[in-house]
């Protein structure tokens, strides 16, 4: 039989590893000030000990040690917000270029945010919903069942019987974006992670204007709405309920969905890790070509798998992003030239997308299309293309920064297409850990085909 809530809550152990959150700027800004402190001093120990030994640091290989790279993961997981977030992006962009005990330490970012005190929870759940909200569940432990950057998430249920996560977000992350992504930002220009010549300042203002949208649960449970219409024909995809009478701007209250890590599954069999990169795929290409909406978060917490039901769980649309119809156009030019090996067509839809235009020097059109035919190899490979067996994704960043440090290449590409890149990134780099193999060619021509923008290949061999 439940347990009453006060016993509950004074049953639920304290989490030895939960720590308030920092909710204003300026116990951020000193956060961040002791770690840029700790971190000198790593520098200044480390090069003294090399100079002692008659080598010649470099400022690079003085910044990213072990010793610094985990003072800065711890702070921004104890930060937790956009300093975070922004950490989470680049673990997963540079982990595969990283020494692996560099990558392993920043990989912690993915999953190891450190939850708030109960009272702060309460603090947060009270503002939210008010005085006495605790008569309206059986159970809420105040221990989450997972933290992420932006907040953490509860498992509870209610007294009239729904089983619910509730998402709760952290004090202060939207008051602290435009700060946190500025500051993190200059840290990452210090490790040479970011090349000094690119300008990344309008890059800084859309990932501010993404990160408060993603900071407003009402607008991501709109979105958690539309995905669960948009994939109603699509069981094997689970969305959450969205449960509109416990959600604010600061909570997030939807359907409990089990399932395991989606990642966890690469000592499936091949066919399964197969079928759940297909899944994956298959959206892609539905989100660009169909919706005009994609969720662009490519962190792999955001999928979760049933293996008893053998469904895909989606389960974070933060970062869902509006496509205006001649972006998923352009794309759609690209698909098509690709599949027919066209490269005059690719440079048309590059040039319609935004990538580079007529007065754009021929070296560089020519390094941007060879960009292009290496990240649709397999969408041009007739059969199943192995992920497992590719280096593709490095191959592509060290083009796109060799690019990027070209001086006399100014031009910056739409915003939009950094946020598909980012989602296509993130899944190549989980088709590469579940050694999927994969006919991206057969599901591209599956979708334009029901869009109608190809004739099926009966057809063709009829005419």
């Amino acid at each position: 039989m439940p347990l009453p809530f006060d016993l509950i809550a004074l049953k639920t152990p304290p989490d030895s590893r939960s720590s308030p959150v920092p909710s204003s700027r300026l116990g951020r800004l000193a956060r961040l000030g002791q770690m840029a402190t700790g971190v000198a001093g790593n520098m200044l120990m480390a090069g003294a000990r090399q100079l002692a030994q008659g080598k010649r640091p470099s400022m690079s290989d003085l910044l990213l040690t072990p010793a610094n790279v985990s003072r800065v993961t711890q702070q921004l997981a104890h930060m937790r917000g956009a300093a975070m977030k922004l950490g989470q992006l680049v673990s997963m962009d540079a982990g595969d270029l990283l020494p692996p005990e560099l990558a392993a330490i920043l990989g912690r970012l993915r999953s190891d945010a450190q939850p708030m005190p109960q009272r702060q929870v309460q603090a947060v759940l009270g503002a939210n919903w008010g005085a006495g909200w605790q008569q309206r569940f059986e159970t809420f432990p105040f221990i989450p069942m997972a933290a992420a950057s932006i907040g953490q998430v509860h498992r509870a249920t209610t007294k009239d019987g729904r089983e619910l996560a509730i998402k709760i977000q952290y004090p202060g992350v939207r008051r602290s974006i435009s700060s946190d992504v500025n500051n993190v930002a200059t840290l990452l220009r210090l490790s040479g992670l970011i090349p000094k010549t690119l300008d990344i300042a309008p890059l800084l203002l859309e990932a501010k204007r993404q990160l408060r949208e993603e900071a407003d649960y009402l607008a991501e449970g709109a979105h958690l709405q539309r995905f669960a219409a948009l994939l109603a024909d699509a069981p094997e995809f689970v969305v959450p309920t969205h449960h509109a009478d416990l959600s604010t701007r600061n909570v997030l209250a939807m359907s409990f969905v089990g399932g395991v890590p989606v990642e966890s599954m690469v000592s499936a069999p091949q066919a399964e890790r197969d079928r759940i990169v297909r899944l994956l795929v298959s959206l892609l290409f539905r989100e660009l070509f169909e919706f005009n909406l994609m969720q662009t978060d490519p962190n792999f917490a955001n999928y979760r798998y049933d293996p008893a039901t053998r469904q895909l769980v989606l389960l974070d649309f933060g970062a869902t992003r509006s496509f205006a119809p001649g972006f998923g156009e352009g794309y759609r030019a690209m698909t098509l030239a690709a599949l027919a090996g066209d490269r005059d067509a690719m440079r048309q839809a590059g040039i319609s997308i935004g990538y580079f235009d007529d007065r754009t020097q021929p070296r560089h059109q020519a390094a941007v299309l060879d960009m292009f035919e290496l990240a649709l190899q397999p969408l041009r490979q007739s059969g199943d293309f192995d992920f497992g067996s590719t280096d593709m994704a490095q191959r592509l960043r060290d083009a796109g920064m060799a690019l990027g440090l070209d001086r006399d290449f100014w031009h910056i590409p739409p915003i939009d297409t950094l946020f598909l890149h980012r989602k296509l990134g993130g899944l190549y780099l989980l088709a590469a850990r579940l050694k999927a193999r994969v006919n991206v060619q057969q599901l591209a021509r599956q979708i334009l085909e029901k869009a109608g923008e190809m004739q099926p290949k009966s057809s063709k061999k009829q005419a």
